[in-house]
């Protein structure tokens, strides 16, 4: 009984969200509104049994591959919004091609007339947006918003002309703005396979020269590329697949295909033809589960589960993606962070043991136990990150502790030491030599790279010394003393 009413609750309010939407998107085996589906009928969805289902499902799926393909570069190039300003400006177009369909005797919802006029309209307010940006003082996104406002508003009101025009029939012309992905049709779907065949041949016929466009079209311009071309077809590439995803989510959703996956897949991976066959994936992914949860639950629209679906690919990628999800990001900051602090404390460690010796090797000194207060007065540290850092070090066997409160460095600990000095003063060796910088600057100079450095940049530095490479250890070009500053 409790668990009858827990999916009751639940159901009921993931339909309050969608109250308005007009699709209900039961193309298979509908379930009652208050139950979860059965096993038998999720099979069912899955396995495709049913025609209107496998239309629908395969349909919505390639739309979902396609739109991510096309998307990827839309991403790149950084016109995410302009894709949402081509979607809402194809309204005026179809309710345009639907008075002038009627008013010469025609079908007046002639699904291949409809789509024309949004072809046509969403060109031109592509071309309004472009003609705005160069023409004008007005920034992108002012640009963007006069358009889509502009077009959004005269396609309501030519559709309040064509609703109430006595020759025609105007039911249904509304789909378009939610999309009705439930009454897709077979030569629909067909369209769609062409639409999504036809983008992933372009995008792999034109992958070095959209790659070219979206990094640096100012320099793909300077080699000779002709970039306003290659601007347009990837735009009239856009513009097909918003087109045709006018039937499946609507002009208002359409935009989410094109901009989401794209933006998952960013997390995934940091090699563009991998985000490019990741975003198509997710798309068709998105597209697969959505219109099939769609499926099994009646007043569920389609083209809103499959937009809600490829959100939650996107919030786990954004969070456990494997290139820049944020769990990843926020260890390697730990990390980094941790590595920091030993570096820091041993370089001081070093310079302290360094100071105190009176003879030419500073070895001497190391069996001297480093004080606790030493260490602290040496940077602007908390005493707990300093014993906190004492502690790392310790783990990894670099210092052993020692009564009262103090720390002496192992073997290890030295080396370790000397390392991290030896690239320090190397950077400062660079920064001198090359950068012109005062000797009594460049300490903070140094302090901001000296713990990145790799092998071979070390090996280029070392190559500056007078002594040669190898062994030899620079001097430090400032006075040991308290360091000023932090990382």
């Amino acid at each position: 009984m409790g668990g009858t009413a827990w999916r009751t609750g639940v159901l009921a309010l993931m339909l309050t969200l969608v109250p308005a939407l007009p699709e209900a998107a039961a193309v298979g085996p509908s379930t009652a509104l208050t139950e979860w589906p059965t096993w038998p009928e999720i099979f069912r969805v899955i396995t495709l049994r049913d025609y209107n289902t496998r239309v629908v499902v395969i349909g919505a799926t390639l739309l979902g591959a396609a739109a991510g393909l096309v998307g990827t570069f839309l991403l790149l190039r950084k016109r995410a919004l302009l894709s949402d300003a081509l979607s809402h400006a194809t309204l005026p177009g179809i309710a345009i091609a639907f008075i002038l369909m009627t008013l010469r005797g025609g079908e007046g919802k002639n699904f291949l007339g409809l789509i024309t006029g949004a072809a046509i309209f969403s060109v031109l307010g592509t071309a309004s947006v472009i003609l705005i940006q160069r023409h004008s003082r007005l920034k992108d996104d002012a640009a963007l918003g006069i358009v889509l406002s502009a077009y959004f508003g005269l396609g309501i009101a030519l559709l309040g002309i064509a609703t109430r025009m006595e020759a025609g029939n105007a039911a249904g012309l509304t789909a378009f703005i939610y999309g009705k992905t439930a009454s897709m049709l077979f030569m629909d779907a067909v369209l769609i396979a062409a639409t999504a065949l036809t983008a992933a041949v372009f995008c792999i016929l034109f992958f070095k020269e959209f790659t070219l466009i979206c990094f640096d079209g100012e320099y793909a311009a300077a080699q000779g590329w002709p970039v306003t071309r290659l601007d347009f077809l990837m735009m009239s590439l856009a513009v097909v697949v918003t087109v045709i995803g006018l039937q499946a989510v609507g002009l208002i959703l359409v935009v989410a295909l094109l901009i989401i996956s794209p933006a998952a897949a960013r997390f995934w991976t940091h090699d563009l033809r991998r985000m490019l066959w990741l975003s198509g994936l997710f798309g068709a992914a998105a597209g697969f589960v959505g219109s099939g949860l769609s499926a099994l639950t009646a007043n569920l629209p389609a083209g809103a589960i499959i937009v809600l679906t490829a959100s939650a690919v996107f919030l786990a990628s954004m969070i456990l993606g494997s290139a820049r999800g944020l769990l990843k990001t926020s260890l390697e900051r730990y990390w980094l962070k941790r590595k920091i602090a030993r570096e820091n404390l041993l370089r001081a460690m070093y310079e302290w043991i360094e100071s105190c010796s009176s003879a030419q090797d500073p070895e001497a000194c190391v069996r001297r136990a480093i004080p606790f207060e030493a260490m602290l007065a040496r940077r602007s540290w908390t005493s707990a990150e300093v014993r906190r850092t004492f502690r790392h070090l310790a783990a990894d066997g670099l210092v052993r502790p020692t009564p009262p409160d103090a720390y002496v460095p192992t073997t290890e600990g030295w080396e370790a030491a000397r390392r991290v000095v030896r690239n320090h003063r190397l950077w400062e060796a660079y920064l001198i030599a090359r950068a012109d910088i005062a000797p009594g600057q460049v300490d903070w100079g140094a302090d901001e790279i000296e713990h990145i450095l790799d092998p071979e940049m070390i090996e280029s530095l070392e190559k500056m010394l007078p002594e040669g490479p190898g062994g030899a250890f620079p001097e430090s070009p400032h006075p040991i003393g308290p360091h000023r500053g932090d990382d």
